[in-house]
C-alpha cells in the first residue's frame, strides 16, 4: 500500500504508440469464463447461501447511505438524461473514476458471485510482488487444484514463463492455469487468498469474501460491484495493470519441441483479449475510449463485467453483474449504456455516494468545491494532461502512453481510444468539509 501513499500528482507521459486491426474473430468458446457456461453441473461448486432473486433489505453503507439501499439510486439534476431503461443487471454502479463519486448505482452492495472480475483483486494484491522479467518453470503441483470446465491460456508443465507471460494469460485469456502458477509463486492457494482478504479489507471492500482466487464458483465466495469497482480503481494506479487490461492481442509462449540433431525449439501462439468492449465481436464494436478493465462468467455468477473509459476530459468505471437478459454479449452491451449514460449525465446529476479510498491512503488535503450530498468535497484543480495529435485524424487522435499497452484503433471509427488514463493517485483521501 505505500506506492499508493506517495504517488506524485500527474499525468502519464503521452507518446504515440503501434497500431492494430481489431480484425478479432468470435473464438468458438467462451474463454474469459472461469466455469464454462457447458459445464456439467457437478463441476459448479454451489455457494452454499446462493444469491436470492431481490436483493436485501439492509446492505452495507460503505461509500454512503444511499449505496445502501435496493433498487436504483440517481438524483438526476436540470438537463440529466434518464438512465436507460433496459438495463436488466442485478447490480450496477457508474463512478467518476478520479473524483470517486457514485453518479448512480443499482444493488451497489448486493453481495453476489464475482467470477472472473475476482482476478482483479488477485492482481492489485499479487503483481506488485514479482518483476515481469522473472522466469518461473511450472512444476506439477502449481497446476493442481484447477476447477472443472475453467478457461485456461495453456500453460504446460516443464516449460518455464516470465512472470509477464502469465499476467497476460490472466487478463487476455482470464486463465485460471495462470492463476495458479502465480499462486504458486505468492507461497500457494491458502496465502494468496489470505492476501487476497486482507488487501480487500485494506480497500475497504468489505462486501468481498475470498475463497479462490480466480473468481471459480466456491461457497460463500462473493463480492459486490461496488467492490468490484474499488478493486479496479486500485489496480489502475499500477503501471503493468494498466498494460495488462489495456492489451488486446499477444504472443504467448507454446511447447518446447526437439528437432533434429538435438535442437530444440518453442513456438508461440496468439491470445486476444476477451473483453469485447476493448477488441470488438460479431454483435459489439469496441467502446470508444475502452481502456480495460476485467470480464468473468461463472454458472453460479453469470456475466460480470468492470470496464474503465474516457471521453470528453471524463474518466468512468462501470460495473455491472449478472443480466437477466441471456443475450449475446448482454454484459458488454448494458456496461456500454451506462458508459454512454455516464458521460452525458457528468457534471448534471448529484452524486449519490463516492468510491472510499484505502484505509492506508494519503490524507493530505486539497482544495474543495461545494461539498456533495454525500458529504464529500471535490477536488477543484485538476492537472491537464499533455496531448499529442495524430496526424490526418481531424483532431479526433489524441493519444496517451498506455505504460507499454497498445493503442487500438478502431474499424471505421477513424479515432484513437485510450485519449488519456486516470490520474495515478485518484484513490487519495478526499478532503472532509
Amino acid at each position: 500500500m505505500s506506492a499508493l501513499k506517495k504517488i506524485a500528482r500527474r499525468r502519464l507521459p503521452v507518446t504515440t504508440a503501434a497500431v492494430l486491426s481489431l480484425s478479432l474473430a468470435a473464438p468458438a468458446t467462451a474463454f474469459a469464463d472461469t466455469q464454462s457456461p457447458t459445464a456439467s453441473p457437478s463441476a459448479t461448486q454451489s455457494p452454499t447461501a446462493s444469491p436470492s432473486a431481490t436483493p436485501p433489505a439492509v446492505m452495507s453503507t460503505v461509500g454512503g447511505e444511499l449505496l445502501g439501499k435496493p433498487g436504483t439510486q440517481v438524483n438526476l439534476g436540470v438537463g440529466a438524461p434518464v438512465l436507460p431503461k433496459d438495463i436488466t443487471a442485478r447490480s450496477w454502479i457508474v463512478a467518476d473514476a478520479e473524483s470517486g463519486d457514485v453518479l448512480a448505482a443499482h444493488n451497489a452492495h448486493w453481495r453476489l458471485p464475482p467470477a472472473s472480475t475476482l482476478k482483479m483483486l488477485f492482481a492489485d494484491t499479487v503483481l506488485p510482488r514479482f518483476p515481469k522479467t522473472e522466469e518461473h518453470k511450472v512444476v506439477p503441483s502449481d497446476l493442481a487444484g484447477i476447477g472443472s470446465g475453467s478457461s485456461m491460456v495453456g500453460i504446460k508443465e516443464g516449460e518455464t514463463y516470465t512472470v509477464r507471460d502469465l499476467w497476460l494469460g490472466v487478463f487476455l485469456r482470464s486463465g485460471n492455469d495462470a492463476v495458479h502458477v502465480l499462486s504458486a509463486m505468492n507461497h500457494g492457494i491458502a496465502q494468496t487468498v489470505q492476501d487476497m482478504q486482507a488487501h480487500a479489507e485494506e480497500l475497504q471492500a468489505l462486501d468481498t469474501h475470498v475463497v479462490s482466487p480466480d473468481g471459480y464458483d466456491a461457497a460463500r465466495q462473493v463480492s459486490s460491484a461496488y467492490d468490484l469497482t474499488l478493486f479496479a480503481r486500485s489496480g489502475l494506479q499500477k503501471k503493468d495493470f494498466r498494460e495488462y487490461c489495456s492489451t488486446v492481442r499477444a504472443n504467448f509462449p507454446g511447447e518446447t519441441t526437439e528437432k533434429k540433431k538435438g535442437k530444440k525449439t518453442r513456438g508461440s501462439f496468439e491470445i486476444q483479449n476477451t473483453n469485447r468492449l476493448l477488441a470488438g465481436d460479431t454483435d459489439i464494436t469496441p467502446y470508444q475510449g475502452i481502456a480495460g478493465v476485467k470480464n468473468g462468467n461463472t454458472t453460479n455468477a453469470g456475466a460480470t463485467f468492470t470496464g474503465v473509459a474516457e471521453r470528453g476530459g471524463k474518466v468512468l468505471l462501470v460495473t455491472v453483474m449478472n443480466p437477466e437478459k441471456h443475450e449475446h454479449n448482454e454484459v458488454y452491451k448494458e456496461t456500454a449504456q451506462l458508459l454512454d449514460w455516464g458521460f452525458a449525465a457528468a457534471g448534471k446529476v448529484t452524486p449519490v455516494g463516492e468510491l472510499v479510498p484505502p484505509k492506508g491512503a494519503d490524507t493530505e488535503t486539497r482544495p474543495t468545491a461545494t461539498p456533495s450530498a454525500t458529504g464529500a468535497g471535490k477536488q477543484s484543480a485538476k492537472p491537464v494532461a499533455a496531448t499529442v495529435r495524430e496526424s490526418g485524424s481531424s483532431g479526433m487522435g489524441v493519444a496517451f502512453a498506455l505504460a507499454g499497452g497498445l493503442l487500438v484503433l478502431l474499424a471505421g471509427g477513424g479515432f484513437l481510444v485510450n485519449r488519456r488514463w486516470p490520474l495515478p493517485d485518484l484513490v487519495r483521501r478526499r478532503p472532509r468539509p
